[in-house]
């Protein structure tokens, strides 16, 4: 008796891996060792970059609050220190995006926390 093997399923195991991999250069699109090794690798860069997303937004959001409290005289330590201390709730994000593109509410914020 014959051995018994899925080959529609493999096929299409085979297939679904090599579309992932549409695009790549040479080998890497093609050869299925090749492809696998390729995608497996990038699927970790993923999963380690989406985390690596948030520090890189944090850091620029606090370049972004420091460059617009410079303005009037203080650094980004003190900002947040006193924010902390008025009790005012407001994100890095939101406080970057202020600083940037309304800076009549930053400047706002500023002497509130000066004050």
């Amino acid at each position: 008796m014959p051995r018994s093997v899925n080959k529609v399923a493999s096929r299409a195991k085979r297939k679904k891996l090599l579309k992932l991999t549409k695009g790549y250069f040479g080998a890497r699109k093609n050869v299925l060792t090749v492809a696998k090794n390729t995608w497996e690798k990038g699927q970790g860069y993923a999963y380690r970059d989406r985390r690596a997303k948030k520090r890189e937004f944090r850091k620029l959001w606090i370049q972004r609050i420091n460059a617009g409290v410079r303005q009037f005289g203080m650094s980004y330590s003190q900002f947040i220190g006193k924010l902390n201390a008025k009790d005012i709730q407001i994100n890095r994000k939101v406080l970057a995006d202020l600083a940037m593109n309304n800076p009549e509410a930053f400047k706002a914020i500023v002497d509130s926390v000066q004050n």
